[in-house]
């Protein structure tokens, strides 16, 4: 099984790189399942019913999210749908709208199950992403799914580095997103499971994580709030292509991705 797994898709111009690259990206790594973090898609700060919309018909298989799903208000009833293709983190508290794991399939009936989780270091005070994490998986094991793959939304590279050793051997791969910054640490672990402390972001590159690099200067000299805009320029599409072995469910191999969107 390959799988593409796409880093915070930032805005219209992360939506632009995912609907012209992904289905170039399928044909040529003969992908069969495609899963993006779409937290930020909705100019730069949450996800709307359009901006989910608009990246599952780019081929886009399943969404995940984290810190800003609550961002847009009329994403609660799209996650309270019983067939949104959305997560949220699956550490918030009981009732919260929504879930935080999924099953998809390929084409041919494969299975891979997908946890979304946030972490809570210089974040909110959440339930233990660790303890929630063996839950979903207990879960997706008794479901009979064997290929696990973890989005691990959080800021701190300590607390991602931290889960990806808390569940090697136990799932396929443990992603880390949120810091819009790819790592270059993209390895197997020793117990089989692929690991890289962020994949990055889909989103401009002339830009501060994002958002139009004057806006953001201006916040660090000034000390004053600064509405925040999405930059345009230098679009990047990046991620990781992992390839698992969906018998056992430990991941073979896992690749970066970086693909420009050229300019028309």
């Amino acid at each position: 099984m390959k799988v593409l797994f796409l880093g915070d898709v930032f805005g219209k111009p992360g939506r632009q790189a995912v609907q012209r690259l992904v289905p170039r990206l399928i044909a040529r790594e003969g992908l069969d399942l495609v899963i993006a973090n779409a937290e930020n898609s909705a100019s730069g700060v949450g996800v709307t019913p359009d901006t989910a919309e608009e990246l599952l018909a780019a081929e886009v298989d399943l969404l995940t999210s984290g810190n800003h799903i609550w961002s847009k208000r009329e994403i609660v009833p799209y996650l309270e749908r019983p067939d949104a293709r959305l997560l949220r983190p699956a550490n918030y508290p009981p009732g919260t709208p929504g879930r935080g794991r999924a099953v998809v399939r390929t084409p041919d009936g494969r299975r891979l199950g997908v946890v979304n989780l946030e972490g809570r270091v210089f974040m909110r005070s959440l339930e233990d992403p660790f303890r929630v994490a063996e839950e979903e998986i207990a879960a997706l094991r008794a479901e009979g799914v064997k290929a696990i793959l973890v989005d691990m939304h959080c800021e701190a590279t300590s607390e991602k580095n931290a889960m990806g050793h808390f569940l090697d051997g136990r799932v396929s791969a443990v992603l880390g997103t949120h810091t819009h910054v790819q790592t270059a640490d993209a390895r197997v672990l020793a117990g089989g499971t692929a690991f890289v402390t962020d994949v990055g972001m889909c989103g401009p590159w002339d830009s501060v994580i994002g958002v139009k690099k004057e806006l953001v200067v201006e916040r660090f000299l000034t000390a004053r709030p600064v509405p925040f805009e999405p930059a345009k320029r230098d679009v990047w599409l990046q991620g990781a292509i992992l390839d698992i072995d969906e018998d056992s469910g430990r991941a073979r191999a896992i690749a970066r991705v970086q693909e420009r969107l050229e300019e028309t």
